[in-house]
């Protein structure tokens, strides 16, 4: 008995040991090469450059919009990077607004290597250089994130208070998405990253949309209303079409007049 305890106990610190080294490769998937500028969208855009409270320099692209005062700060998913974002930059160009998207240390021409508290110092860095360096009134700034950028968008708004914070196909906290993807095992994991936006989520009082649709394969609909059911008010939950990497394409044009609406109302 004694040696199968033993046996079983160093089996799960070599499981541990192995999941913990694994999780960042399992969560992050950067892509270096640009494949493709605004311009190829037809669109104007500028270079931008961060510095990070660590050091760390970042690349993004600021997409001006004539005429308009207001500026989404886009934080896109765990996979590629910037250039692949081209359809989603387009309908908030559509909408009236001026972007900046950039892309996480270890991603496209960021330097560094990815993980969840380099995320955050990056999204911090992104927010200092709209309100700092391009002098952005903070209630004309719209907080965006997509998918593993829900999270990062989440800690950031419940810190700066933004205007507003539109959250698409997230999810509640890594703790969740492992219970969903490994629902047997998950209580054994020692986790090294936790993104938890559920604690972060509560602490925003800026109007909330969250888009997700039930047919999401990667980040089930429930994960993402359960988030969705922990914020408070003003809050509004837009149910899309479709999968997780193209749902928003798939549910135009209500995906697009729900933004618009949103927007309209909240920042008139």
């Amino acid at each position: 008995m004694t040696t199968l305890i033993s046996t079983t106990l160093v089996a799960l610190l070599v499981f541990n040991g192995f999941m913990f080294i694994q999780q960042s490769s399992m969560i992050f998937f950067p892509y270096a090469q640009l494949e493709q500028t605004p311009e190829d969208w037809g669109l104007d855009y500028q270079d931008v450059n961060l510095t990070t409270s660590d050091n760390i320099q970042l690349h993004g692209w600021y997409i001006p919009r004539k005429d308009s005062n207001k500026v989404l700060l886009f934080f896109h998913g765990n996979a590629g990077n910037i250039s692949h974002r081209g359809a989603s930059i387009a309908i908030f160009h559509r909408l009236g607004l001026n972007v900046l998207i950039i892309d996480y240390r270890g991603y496209g021409k960021s330097q560094g290597d990815p993980d969840e508290a380099g995320l955050y110092r990056d999204a911090d860095a992104a927010w200092h250089y709209l309100t700092g360096e391009r002098g952005v009134d903070k209630n004309n700034i719209i907080i965006f994130g997509r998918s593993l950028g829900g999270s990062v968008a989440t800690r950031l708004a419940a810190d700066v208070q933004p205007a507003a914070l539109i959250l698409e196909s997230t999810f509640s906290s890594a703790r969740d998405m492992a219970k969903t993807l490994f629902p047997i095992i998950y209580r054994l994991f020692i986790f090294r990253y936790r993104f938890n936006s559920m604690d972060r989520i509560k602490k925003i009082d800026c109007p909330l949309l969250l888009l997700h649709s039930p047919e999401d394969e990667i980040i089930p609909f429930h994960i993402g209303e359960k988030l969705f059911n922990a914020a408070v008010e003003p809050k509004q939950l837009v149910k899309m079409k479709g999968d997780h990497n193209n749902g928003f394409l798939l549910s135009q044009p209500a995906y697009q007049q729900s933004i618009r609406a949103f927007i309209d109302k909240h920042m008139p």
